[in-house]
């Protein structure tokens, strides 16, 4: 039987991952808040980019409006929901989405920070699973009904991580991963908490900082002193994680125990670090315009997460006797830029912490 899909926020991610998988045959409805960009799916489609002619395509999809959404009652019931909007409206979200859910239908978070005790908050823990989405994917919604992909497209590379929040491998979670790789390589995981704070590491690392900042991916790891800043965060989330108990993977393709160390002082480490940050710039590997989440609410003047992610590791580093003061600083430093009290730039997170 074919699954009904709705996908809550069809921004950047919600929209690419909803759009692929329409492309693919599946049942996907997206709803989102913003007239501008539903009016432009519903008369171009959505129209997809990535790094190689392969991945332009326009994908006719259903979508609708917000204000729309009672219309599901009159629909046939939704299997999976997937939460794509901002950690902060997760709620609101899964109020509005509960009530049109199948008797057997799952909230999926599949957003930045870790959102999966809110998303349960709504629907309970036994409708509750969890999607990564792997820092390769790296999407764009710069205009509305256009999405780009900033990263190479390398099915060797897992892009999405489907959990449970008890750490089982389900056949719910086995099939939702088996509908994610028609997007890209998906894998089920018996580490959810694990892989949502190794991803969490690499946001802390690089979300804020270009959103302080102002700068792309590949302009901020070439920055000598902004990339030590990264890697100061990077060390600071991946002991806060580990003391936390969790169970950390690659932090995109950094070993997080030589992350953890090359912001301590250890050179050997700082030198393999920094060798993997700079080779990650290769414009072959990520697009010169990619730019993280963060940045793009920047630029669009809309409100940031940088409470819930740079915020968040500093406050669980605080209830575990782990100090974060870099993450402290960033928290800080974001939301000046966001109030307009002073403009991106690198200077902003060469401060001291």
């Amino acid at each position: 039987m074919t699954k009904r899909i709705a996908v809550v926020g069809a921004g950047a991610v919600g929209g690419y991952v909803g759009s692929s998988l329409a492309d693919a045959g599946h049942d996907v409805t997206l709803i989102d808040p913003w007239p501008e960009h539903v009016e432009a799916i519903r008369a171009n489609g959505m129209n997809l980019y990535g790094m190689t002619e392969a991945e332009r395509k326009t994908v006719k999809v259903n979508t609708m409006h917000l204000t729309e959404a009672q219309s599901l009652a009159k629909q046939k019931p939704i299997d999976i929901a997937l939460i794509s909007v901002k950690s902060y409206d997760t709620i609101w979200a899964c109020r509005l989405i509960r009530q049109y859910l199948a008797p057997a239908g799952i909230v999926v978070s599949m957003q930045n920070c870790v959102n999966e005790e809110r998303v349960a908050s709504v629907v309970g823990w036994g409708r509750t699973l969890g999607i990564i989405v792997g820092g390769g994917v790296g999407v764009d919604l710069y205009e509305p009904g256009h999405i780009r992909r900033g990263y190479a497209k390398r099915r060797e590379i897992v892009s999405f991580y489907v959990g449970e929040p008890s750490g089982r491998i389900t056949r719910r979670a086995q099939e939702l991963a088996a509908v994610m790789d028609d997007v890209d390589t998906a894998k089920a995981t018996d580490n959810l908490w694990g892989e949502r704070w190794t991803k969490l590491c690499v946001n802390g690392m690089r979300n804020g900082v270009s959103a302080g900042t102002g700068m792309g991916g590949n302009a901020r790891d070439r920055h000598d002193a902004v990339r030590r800043i990264c890697i100061q965060l990077g060390s600071e989330s991946v002991r806060v994680g580990q003391a936390l108990g969790y169970k950390l993977g690659k932090i995109g393709t950094l070993p997080p125990e030589a992350l953890a160390r090359a912001g301590e002082g250890d050179r050997a480490a700082l030198d393999e670090i920094e060798g993997l940050m700079v080779d990650g710039t290769d414009e072959g590997l990520r697009a010169p315009y990619q730019r993280p989440s963060m940045a793009q609410d920047m630029a669009k003047g809309r409100r940031t997460e940088i409470e819930l992610m740079n915020g968040f590791i500093a406050s669980e580093g605080a209830r575990v006797g782990v100090a974060a003061p870099t993450h402290e600083m960033l928290t800080r430093q974001v939301l000046r830029v966001e109030r307009g009290e002073i403009p991106p730039r690198p200077e902003n997170v060469l401060v001291n912490t």
